[in-house]
């Protein structure tokens, strides 16, 4: 990740990069269009969780008590990383579907449009 510093000669450590989280990475998560959680959660993962445990054991603990979550169809859910769409293989792990530290993930759920309908 690039650094714009107001002075070209700034000089600094990164004080969040992958080398402090001792085996983790974090993970920037989002549900669109579901207010109820007003920005991505950031989160600490272990690169080689396989994606389908992100969305069988994490998920359920970060989102379980919106009243929409266990409504979710997930056969039907959009995946965007880094803000592009994207088929996750749920037997892979985080690092080998291209989710590397501060990886923006977002999931769409087309036939859930917010809470009461609320989505913008």
């Amino acid at each position: 990740m690039s650094v714009k510093a107001i002075t070209p000669d700034y000089h600094g450590d990164m004080k969040d990069s992958v080398d402090h989280y001792r085996g983790q990475q974090l993970l920037y998560i989002g549900w669109d269009r579901h207010l109820m959680f007003a920005a991505p959660l950031c989160i600490p993962v272990p690169p080689e969780m396989p994606f389908g445990a992100l969305q069988a054991a994490v998920l359920p603990g970060l989102y379980g008590q919106h009243p929409d979550f266990a409504r979710i169809d997930w056969d039907q859910v959009q995946w965007l990383r880094g803000g592009q769409p994207f088929a996750p293989d749920p037997a892979a792990s985080l690092a080998a579907n291209g989710i590397g530290h501060k990886t923006s993930l977002r999931l769409r759920t087309p036939a859930l449009p917010g809470l009461a309908g609320a989505a913008f």
